[in-house]
Parts: structure tokens; C-alpha cells; sequence
């Protein structure tokens, strides 16, 4: 069957949905999205706590002890912690730890279940309205940017999934070969075909689902970002972000002031590297790959375990990879990780950053003094 055929048939067949301009009938989706201005934050809004760091940083810890002190609950922004049974790689809270205050967003879906960032946004949101709701401070704490993003920002009103729609993709797909969808997209959306690779099904399957359900392509929807988002409302938040020495200072040597005048003296001692490195081999020692084989066993090679450590894991059970090669490839991917993370916090609008580890006692009383402030 040709392209052209093919697409009118997922465009025409029961259930189906069609593109700009067609008249056939498409399952019920939303009107043409209406631009959302942002409400600024009045005094009287309720404060939830944003606490922000690359992975290894202790914001674990801070967030423990923020939230004793000032009757908080903590939202976990991981996009890996939601899935259930993933706990040594994802360095989830102990359930000692999770037992000392309640704990939002971690354990909700299976492996093999999606879980997008804008389902995040849903549940996230819903989870600070509760916690206020209680009289309890809500401490958002997380490394994961594009769901802190989501929470704050919002992501375009996208249409739900369209799970026959999708079958009828993946069963295209099968038939076709594997560039189908790619060329699919090119005929729907030039511009989204361009950005996403032909060989990434799950976004090139989600881009043609979007433009048509929502009758525009996705890139259009994009471009236009007062119409594409909605942001949280009906809050004051205020960010606190963790940067600590990626490498080992010298002696004497503190990290310059940051932009926002918070300054931590810095004992010699490891930096975040280090902090990793030591992180990655202890959750190896403690079962790591036994946990993966475990997964693997129940969900077969899903997407939630290309993860860091899960990946280096499988890539050991596969006789690709040594114990200490996997170890130190997980390693590597955490110190690449980290940078990341710090790049993509440091757009976050008016954050107070403090430079060093969430677990010192002089972090703790600088993030406090933040929130007794802006109580």
C-alpha cells in the first residue's frame, strides 16, 4: 500500500482521526487551544518549595529536614522514581526515609506502564493543592528539568494518547519497516520530521498522534508558547538550588559567590564526582543487577530500564560489559548526567543557589532562613 493510501486509511478507519482540512469525522478532542496568560503570585498565595540540584547533590536530605522543620511533604520530580520496583538505580528515599515524612510521586506506575511528563504535571499539581489543602508546606525535590518544567511551566494541551490509533501506527509500522512513521511525519509535519530522529518511534508515534488529533501539526502548536503552555497558578514558589564543587577543592579554597550572594565555606573534602562515583559502586555492591534481572524478568527490556545504571546493568546480564566496565561506564554517566542537569537548572528563573551539598549543617540554615522569609 502506498504512503499516501496508508495514511488515509488510519486518517478515515473507525476511531481514527484526521488532519487539517479533512471532513471526516474524528473522535472528540479539544477545540483550538486558547492562549493562557500567567497570574502573577500574590502574598496570599500559598508558598511551595522548589529544590533543585544535579543527581548526588543531597537534596534528598535537605528535603527531609526542611520538611520536619517547617511541616512539609515532599513531591518527588524523578522521572524515574515513579516506577515501581526501580529503587536501588534511581537512589530513591529509603522507606526509612520515606517513613519520616510523606512522600508524593514515587511507586505510582510499573515499568512498563507510560508515564509522560505531562501526566507528571497532573499528579504533581494535584499533590500540591492536597498538601496545602492539609495546612502542610508542599518541598517539590528532583532532578529531572523537563518535569519540574512541566509542573511549573506546563506543557502544550496536548490530546490524550489514542491507544487504537496507536496500534494502528505500530501495526503500520511493523508492515512497512521501520522509516514508515519518519516518512509519515514528513507528509504531516516537515519541520517535527526534521527535529526528531527516524529512529525514535515512541516520539515520532507521539508527534503524528498529536498533529492529528489536534488537527495542526505539533511543531505549530510549539512555536507559539503563551498558547502551548499553562502554567501553574495559585502558588508562590520559591527555588533553592544545590551546586555543589564538582571536583575537590583545595585547602582553603571556597567556591565564589553566586549570582543571588549565597556563599558556603567549603572544607576540603571530595567534590560531586566523587560523591558519584562512590554512590554508582555502592549501588552495584548492593544488588543492582540482581534487581535489573529481576525487571527484566517481569517486563522484558522496557523503556524505563535504559535509564542510568539499569542500562550498564543489562549491558553486564548481556555478556557486553564486565562488572568493573559497567560500573565505571554507569559512573561516567552520572558526572555527564550531573552537567546536564546543572545547564538546565541554571535557566530556571530567580533561583537561590547554594554552593555545597544539601547535607551540611550550613545549608540547611541558609535554605531554612529562604523559607522562614517567605512564609
Amino acid at each position: 500500500m502506498s504512503l499516501a493510501r496508508t495514511t488515509a486509511s488510519l486518517q478515515t478507519s473507525n476511531g481514527g482521526c484526521a488532519a487539517a482540512g479533512s471532513q471526516v469525522e474524528r473522535p472528540a478532542c479539544k477545540e483550538p487551544l486558547a492562549s493562557r496568560e500567567r497570574k502573577e503570585a500574590t502574598a496570599s498565595d500559598p508558598l511551595a518549595v522548589l529544590l533543585l540540584g544535579p543527581t548526588g547533590s543531597g537534596k534528598t536530605a535537605l528535603s527531609l529536614a526542611l520538611g520536619e522543620q517547617f511541616g512539609g511533604e515532599i513531591v518527588s520530580c524523578d522521572s524515574v522514581a515513579v516506577y515501581r520496583g526501580m529503587d536501588l538505580g534511581t537512589a530513591k528515599p529509603s522507606k526509612e526515609e520515606q517513613a519520616r515524612l510523606p512522600h508524593h510521586l514515587i511507586d505510582v506506575a510499573d515499568p512498563d506502564q507510560p508515564f509522560t511528563a505531562g501526566e507528571y504535571s497532573r499528579q504533581s499539581r494535584a499533590a500540591l493543592r492536597e498538601i496545602v489543602e492539609r495546612g502542610r508546606l508542599p518541598i517539590v525535590t528532583g532532578g529531572t528539568g523537563l518535569y519540574l518544567r512541566a509542573l511549573t511551566e506546563g506543557l502544550f494541551a496536548a490530546p490524550q494518547r489514542h491507544d487504537e490509533l496507536r496500534k494502528r501506527l505500530e501495526s503500520s509500522r511493523v508492515k512497512h519497516g521501520a522509516a514508515w512513521l519518519h516518512r509519515l511525519l514528513l507528509r504531516l509535519d516537515p519541520a517535527s520530521a526534521k527535529r526528531i530522529h527516524s529512529n525514535d518511534a515512541a516520539k515520532l508515534m507521539r508527534a503524528i498522534e498529536v498533529c492529528l488529533t489536534a488537527r495542526q501539526p505539533l511543531s505549530q502548536i510549539l512555536e507559539d508558547r503563551e498558547q502551548a503552555r499553562d502554567p501553574l497558578t495559585g502558588f508562590r514558589l520559591l527555588r533553592i538550588g544545590l551546586n555543589p564543587p564538582r571536583q575537590a577543592l583545595p585547602p582553603g579554597k571556597g567556591l565564589p559567590p553566586t549570582h543571588e550572594g549565597l556563599r558556603v565555606g567549603l572544607p576540603p573534602r571530595e567534590g560531586l564526582y566523587a560523591r558519584l562515583n562512590q554512590r554508582c559502586a555502592a549501588i552495584f555492591a548492593a544488588g543492582l543487577v540482581e534487581e535489573t534481572r529481576g525487571l527484566l524478568d517481569r517486563f522484558g527490556p522496557v523503556k524505563a530500564l535504559d535509564s542510568l545504571g539499569y542500562r550498564q546493568a543489562q549491558s553486564l546480564l548481556n555478556g557486553e560489559m564486565s562488572l568493573p566496565q559497567a560500573v565505571a561506564a554507569a559512573q561516567q554517566g552520572h558526572r555527564n548526567y550531573a552537567k546536564r542537569q546543572l545547564t538546565w537548572f541554571r535557566r530556571e528563573p530567580e533561583v537561590h543557589w547554594i554552593a555545597d551539598f544539601g547535607d551540611e549543617p550550613e545549608t540547611l540554615r541558609l535554605a531554612a532562613e529562604l523559607i522562614q522569609k517567605n512564609l
